[in-house]
């Protein structure tokens, strides 16, 4: 049983215009994502790897080929709050609460008070912040912010979940802490994810596809399947099969790096 694309790319091009000229951005860009993966995006900064997940949210114009989510145009899926997307920062409003933050996009969508508060309990329970939802952002760490972020993307139950290098700014023990629960809330909400990254080990421990690109104009050089099991306690890092994934990865960026 073939299982639907639940975002496909063919051809896809991107060429900014910019005062010093032209940006070829992105390249002849051809990829599948099926329902219920879980996607990695890893590559040199400036390779495209943001501005890919920008054209999946209708946020960025490809100048050639197409893309579709769920079987919509971006701008389609984007009306249709096809997908929720969680950025680098955290980007909460500092004067409201964690609970407030999380049924903004609620209220815009016209959901009714019980409704709100129904999902952001849900939602505070899958990110485990039960019990906060009445403190201010600034009395939270950067991870438990970051958290709130994706509670607020996965309020309105989204299919796919975007992420933009979400735990890039934390320390190293508590990212490590956030991609076990993120594969844990990945596991209980069989949401398609696609996600981007600079790091080699977060790469390959969440992933179960991991998309290599190349420096601009940005390709794709490799797509491994990950043969890892789907369910990954932190030390399966140090496994051999972890290590040589990771080795496949690296050698990927650097044969980009050749070509580019």
């Amino acid at each position: 049983m073939t299982t639907e694309a639940v975002i496909s790319a063919r051809n896809l091009d991107l060429t900014f215009e910019t005062n010093d000229g032209p940006v070829h951005a992105l390249k002849d860009v051809n990829l599948e994502i099926k329902k219920g993966e879980f996607v990695s995006f890893i590559g040199p900064s400036g390779c495209g790897k943001t501005t890919f997940l920008r054209c999946i949210a209708g946020l960025e114009t490809p100048t050639a080929g197409e893309i579709s989510v769920n079987g919509m145009t971006p701008d389609e899926a984007r009306r249709a709050r096809a997908y929720g997307y969680v950025f680098q920062a955290a980007g909460l409003y500092p004067w409201r609460t964690i609970g407030g933050n999380i049924r903004l996009p609620l209220e815009i969508m016209g959901y009714t008070k019980k409704q709100q508060a129904e999902r952001v309990a849900r939602v505070l329970e899958l990110v485990e912040l039960e019990g906060f939802e009445q403190k201010f952002p600034w009395q939270l760490s950067g991870g438990m912010q970051q958290r709130a972020s994706i509670a607020r993307a996965l309020a309105f139950d989204a299919d796919v979940l975007l992420m933009d290098e979400p735990f890039g700014a934390l320390d190293e023990i508590v990212r490590d802490h956030l991609n076990e629960q993120l594969l844990q809330l990945w596991a209980r909400t069989e949401k398609t994810i696609a996600f981007v990254t600079h790091s080699i080990p977060e790469a390959v421990y969440l992933s179960t596809k991991i998309v290599v690109m190349s420096p601009r104009p940005g390709r794709i050089s490799d797509v491994i399947e990950s043969p890892l099991p789907k369910d990954r306690p932190l030390d399966i890092r140090d496994s051999a099969q972890f290590i040589e994934l990771a080795h496949r990865v690296r050698e990927g960026l650097r044969a980009g790096h050749a070509d580019g």
